[in-house]
């Protein structure tokens, strides 16, 4: 498996979200190449999942999309198995616990190390209700990726970074994923706090960033950019397979430019 902090070293590196079967695995591979071959650098897959708490609307109809057309977990972790000979940048499965509690922590780490995945993010699993599944990645060299917020402790983030792997998580607003609002006024300051406790982890900073414009205020701040909504959303405007690459390619295109012109 690919390393993925070794994907910060030098750049700030763009970190894309989609939904894993949206509109369909066989649609998801196509994307994931079209993705890397714009230059994304660390490619995150949702989990389907039915109740998706930490996500807006947009991330919540892709995946009962995807629920619809049969994509379960256990199918997604076999497509990136069967295509990571042709996946050049990390993967990191974004979900929630039940789905990984439903497949069996031991057997979830097992499968995902063979599959290649590099990381996991599981927003709904506090950090100290973790220490098996936390065990069973470390065992398979799977990071595990903690999530912090504008109003997570000190000695929260003391625990949280000292647990986290890959990378921090930082969500620069209280809300939902895909939420319109500005990021965080005190990003600055929030990030810095952070990185008293963070150490050697970088930062990759998520949630209501959506298009270049947003990342030319923030990109000063964090060491990489999370984006997942306003991808989705550039995807599903086009009706046909070849219009919703496309659209992929000239949001990356759109926001690689913004990194590059303004860090």
């Amino acid at each position: 498996m690919l390393n993925i902090s070794e994907q910060f070293k030098g750049k700030k590196p763009l970190i894309t979200y989609i939904s894993g079967g949206d509109p369909s695995l066989e649609m998801t591979e196509k994307i994931i190449y079209r993705l890397q071959d714009e230059g994304v650098d660390i490619i995150e897959i949702g989990i389907p999942f039915s109740d998706p708490l930490a996500d807006g609307p947009v991330i919540q109809a892709a995946s009962q999309r995807a629920l619809e057309n049969g994509t379960s977990l256990k199918k997604l972790i076999a497509k990136i198995k069967d295509i990571k000979a042709n996946v050049k940048v990390p993967i990191v499965l974004m979900g929630y616990y039940n789905s990984v509690l439903n497949y069996g922590e031991h057997q979830f780490a097992k499968d995902i190390s063979e599959a290649g995945i590099s990381g996991v993010i599981i927003p709904d699993l506090p950090v100290d209700e973790r220490a098996k599944l936390t065990e069973e990645l470390k065992a398979k060299g799977v990071s595990q990726i903690l999530l912090v917020t504008p109003n997570t402790s000190e000695k929260r983030l003391e625990e949280i970074a000292a647990k986290c792997s890959g990378f921090l998580y930082c969500v620069a607003l209280l809300g939902t994923t895909g939420d319109a609002r500005e990021p965080y006024p005190e990003l600055e300051g929030y990030l810095n706090r952070v990185r008293r406790f963070s150490g050697d982890l970088p930062l990759g900073l998520g949630f209501g960033i959506d298009g270049p414009e947003k990342v030319k205020k923030i990109i000063n701040y964090p060491d990489g950019i999370i984006i997942g909504s306003a991808l989705i959303e550039a995807i599903q405007i086009g009706n046909t397979e070849t219009e919703m690459l496309n659209n992929a390619g000239e949001f990356v295109r759109e926001i690689k430019r913004a990194i590059k012109d303004y860090s």
